[in-house]
């Protein structure tokens, strides 16, 4: 047992405290808790010494875990009577089949393509969390046809390329088409279960038989990591979802903005391989 806890101790606590916050984040900001998972993920499997698939890895077990944080976040939000299910379901399939191709591509690309790629997503969305305006907008309702169509593609891709839930992305198209903010949060939280499930079994399939993963992993998702975090997001997302409907959120977006940035440089850094 010692030695297990000296081998493994350290590993345990990180998943444990990137569960909790990423849970809490997921609640506040409707953002699936990906944007965080996923760099500790990367870091923690590449110090471990498994750098060829860590960014891979990372990704993967961070879209699983969004399965249940997604659904037990918007649950939480539907109890606040904040979540457009007309939206969820008119724009699901699109989702799904945008996160199953972005699963497909990412099997193709690189660690240092898909370390890159996270990386500028990531500033993008951080410079919106930190510079964008409730205020802005594009049409005052929803895209349908064509437009739903292929604005639901694509954000299931990139989602699914990042690890990250829908409401990353979905939050910001919603408020850019005249929803309310808490409303786009609650209803973006729905997002992930449309993006994590599809894009979970993808990685399963995709990876499987792959060589340099770490220790019980099923394709590229990884089992214990998927539990631990699972198990803590859980816990939290109701949490955020309550300090969502208390709080003035605009302040705590910048400040998270700012760190998504931080993050986002050091992996662009290392994509570089300076």
């Amino acid at each position: 047992m010692a030695d297990f806890l000296s081998q493994y101790g350290g590993m345990i606590v990180s998943l444990i405290a990137v569960g909790l916050f990423a849970g809490l984040v997921a609640g506040m900001f409707g953002i699936g808790g990906g944007a965080v998972i996923v760099p500790v993920l990367f870091f923690l499997f590449d110090g471990m010494g498994f750098s060829e698939t860590a960014m891979h890895v990372a990704v993967s077990t961070s879209l699983a875990t969004i399965i249940l944080t997604s659904a037990r976040s918007v649950a939480a939000h539907h109890g606040h009577g904040a979540v457009d299910w007309g939206i969820i379901r008119s724009w699901t399939p699109w989702i799904m089949f945008g996160a199953a191709c972005g699963i497909g591509l990412s099997g193709l690309m690189s660690k240092q393509m898909l370390l890159g790629l996270f990386g500028t997503l990531l500033v993008l969305l951080s410079a919106q969390m930190i510079f964008g305006r409730p205020s802005w907008r594009l049409a005052d309702r929803m895209p349908t046809g064509a437009g739903r169509a292929a604005l639901g593609t694509g954000i299931g891709t990139l989602s699914a390329l990042m690890g990250i839930g829908g409401g990353t992305f979905g939050v910001s198209l919603m408020t850019l088409f005249a929803t309310p903010i808490h409303r786009a949060v609650a209803t973006a939280a729905g997002w992930g279960v449309a993006i994590g499930l599809p894009g979970a079994i993808a990685a399963i399939i995709v990876g499987w038989g792959r060589e340099g993963l770490p220790p019980l992993s099923l394709g590229f998702v990884n089992l214990p990591a998927f539990a631990l975090i699972s198990v803590f997001t859980v816990l939290m997302a109701p949490v955020g979802a309550a300090l969502a409907h208390r709080l003035p959120a605009d302040n705590l977006r910048k400040l998270f903005g700012l760190l998504l940035a931080l993050v986002a440089v050091r992996m662009v850094w290392q994509a570089t391989g300076l």
